[in-house]
């Protein structure tokens, strides 16, 4: 079982306020990122903080994301 430490929510970056310059290449897109989050593990969406963890199960994150959207969770359609 994961434990966390006490976060204070308003010491986390707020990924909504990331901004990526489409016009560079992937990599320095890459690194923009990585230094806007400051942890790309632990951070926040808006009032929710997000803590990413990985455990060694042999599925790839691809896998699993694959595996989320195919199930439907958490898709939203939206009809503009």
């Amino acid at each position: 079982m994961l434990t966390y430490n006490p976060i204070d929510i308003n010491e986390l970056v707020d990924i909504q306020n990331i901004i990526i310059d489409s016009s560079l290449p992937a990599e320095e897109k890459k690194k923009s990122y990585l230094q806007q989050i400051k942890n790309p593990n632990c951070f926040r969406c808006g009032d929710i903080i997000v803590r990413v963890s990985f455990s060694n199960t042999g599925v790839t994150f691809e896998d699993r994301i694959k595996q989320y959207l195919l199930s439907g969770q958490g898709m939203e359609l939206v009809i503009s």
